[in-house]
């Protein structure tokens, strides 16, 4: 009866880990934290610390800068969030109406996982959130701004939009949390990172923290520039993998490696599947292969609306959806605890991600598969994938009545169906049918003239009306008269060669008069020439004193005076 009573409380001494010996001894009743704090913890089942927590907290509750580097799932979330918080109900003056911390994550879902942990933690306190990402309602967001609000959560794109509109005033942060740095570069944020950054108040008035899964010198130039000289925690975990994953590796070509998939999936037994591709076109093309052949799959990738892929998720979690096909971005922020079956149908381009991917699975004590198959095209980076685990992922080779065909072989995708149009006329024979001559576009019909002429009210004589100039061979440069000289040449280009040559000669000869006899005693007149046309010249006002002009102008002389060419002899002219 003792083993059976301890039994359900096993779960409990680890909660949220990914095995037991993950934890620490360092439990969180050992610092100093408010007792709301405390209460947080408690509801979401946090007793021990993570490596991660048990070396930052000490330093953070201090109100030092810190930059932590440790991977994904290891306790970053709650080792900045325990900070904000208590540091926030120790201040004694902090509503102000403006916000007091901002959190910045790249993704939209990683974002929602802060938010949601958030919640959690500050439940016993009345400290408000917001979550800032794009997809939710604009106004919403802004009214909620307006209202005021002590820590911000969101993505760096909204939250620059509001800063530019005025809704979100920065001189008030007091604490500045960046997770996942590397991802943010990655994703092309370092441009809005740094301007958010230069316009936060002076890292002296402030506590930065930045937590990131590896400490580039990109990530590294971030924290010399932005941060109050930082404590650098890193901590790297002894596996990189996780307990009670069972992994195998089947080698196949892409053209058949759908037809596997179909396989596995009817041999195994599962209850939750979360499948990986590389690029968003593969998500939507999956999802409707699986979908054809009679699976319950969905897809999320980032082009859909924000509050469908909220949606998605919640499903996922529910069990309501019991496949989902998504790419590594897309699937930051979906942690659910019963996932039996991690499938990569593309293996992944860093090595990282392959550990991220499969540590979906085996959560909680719990046991999992993680499958993965090799194509020609992602082959290259499983060396990178197991030198970074430390060993070869077990090869299996799947038998010949493993492949299942693929009903959906010949069908037309669903992506094409939804983008369509369905008054376009149908396709035939690889090329689109033209419509009937006289038929307009989408079938409606058309003025005789065409498109123009209905424009202009006016009709365009008909084909059979125009004139047909004749066929003749065309040879380069015989217009000109540069090229061989023909046997027979066409009357036309006869008198196209003749036309432009003859005219300007004949215009250009003048026919001289007939002179007169002599002995009519009368001599000729000469040629009339044209008159020229003199310019005229104007006088140039006298200047003062009476001296007269060079050009001869000028003011009139006083009488006596002698002519400026008279000069007297002693004097020079």
């Amino acid at each position: 009866m003792l083993d059976d009573s301890e039994a359900p409380e096993a779960p409990d001494v680890t909660p949220r880990a990914d095995k037991p010996d993950f934890l620490t001894e360092k439990r969180f009743d050992g610092f100093e934290l408010p007792p709301e704090v405390l209460a947080g913890l408690k509801d979401a089942g946090f007793e021990h610390c993570t490596p991660i927590q048990a070396q930052a907290l000490p330093v953070l509750l201090q109100g030092r800068d810190v930059a932590g580097q440790a991977q994904t799932g290891t306790g970053k979330t709650a080792a900045f969030l325990v900070t904000v918080i208590s540091r926030l109900l120790a201040m004694p003056e902090r509503k102000t109406g403006l916000p007091q911390a901002l959190i910045m994550a790249p993704t939209r879902e990683l974002s929602r996982q802060i938010h949601e942990e958030a919640q959690v933690l500050s439940r016993h306190t009345d400290i408000s959130l917001l979550e800032v990402v794009g997809g939710i309602d604009y106004r919403e967001q802004a009214e909620s701004l307006k209202k005021g609000v002590d820590i911000v959560i969101g993505t760096p794109g909204r939250i620059i939009d509001y800063f530019k509109q005025g809704v979100f005033k920065t001189t008030d942060i007091k604490f500045l949390v960046i997770d996942e740095a590397d991802r943010l570069l990655d994703l092309g944020f370092e441009k809005d990172m740094r301007y958010i950054l230069r316009k936060l108040p002076f890292f002296e008035k402030r506590q930065s923290m930045l937590f990131s899964a590896t400490l580039s010198y990109r990530v590294l130039e971030l924290t010399y520039e932005f941060m109050n000289l930082p404590e650098f925690i890193s901590v790297t975990p002894d596996v990189v993998t996780v307990d009670g994953v069972e992994q195998s590796l089947f080698h196949v070509g892409k053209d058949r490696k759908l037809e596997l998939l179909l396989g596995l999936l009817q041999r195994e037994e599962w209850s939750r599947v979360l499948m990986f591709v590389n690029m968003k076109v593969a998500v939507d093309r999956l999802t409707y292969k699986l979908k054809a052949n009679g699976l319950p799959a969905e897809g999320i990738t980032g082009d859909l609306p924000q509050r469908q892929r909220f949606q998605l998720m919640e499903r996922f979690k529910n069990g309501q959806i019991r496949i989902l096909v998504a790419t590594d971005v897309a699937s930051r922020g979906i942690h659910v605890e019963d996932i039996s079956h991690v499938i990569n149908y593309d293996l992944p381009q860093e090595a990282e991600n392959y550990i991220h991917r499969i540590g979906r699975t085996a959560r909680a004590g719990k046991t999992g598969k993680a499958i993965s198959l090799a194509c020609e095209d992602y082959v290259s980076h499983l060396e990178a994938i197991e030198t970074m685990l430390g060993h070869k992922i077990p090869v299996v080779w799947p038998e010949d009545d493993w492949f299942v065909e693929d009903r959906a072989l010949h069908a037309e995708p669903a992506r094409r169906e939804r983008r369509g149009r369905s008054d376009r006329p149908e396709r035939g024979g690889g090329r689109r049918a033209r419509p009937e001559r006289g038929a307009g576009r989408r079938g409606r019909p058309e003025p005789a003239g065409g498109h123009r002429d209905r424009d202009r009210g006016r009709e365009r004589p008909a084909r059979e009306e125009m004139p047909k100039k004749p066929k003749t061979k065309r040879i380069p440069g015989a217009f000109f008269g540069f090229g061989p000289a023909l046997a027979e040449e066409p009357e036309f280009l006869e008198s196209a060669l003749e036309a432009p040559v003859r005219a300007p000669v004949e215009a250009l000869i003048v026919v001289p008069a007939a002179r007169p006899e002599a002995s009519e005693g009368v001599e000729p007149a000469p040629p009339e020439r044209p008159k020229k046309r003199r310019r005229r010249r104007k006088k140039k006002a006298a200047p003062a004193g009476g001296i007269p002009a060079a050009n001869g102008g000028g003011a009139p002389l006083e009488p006596g005076e002698p002519k400026p060419s008279e000069a007297m002899p002693d004097q020079p002219a």
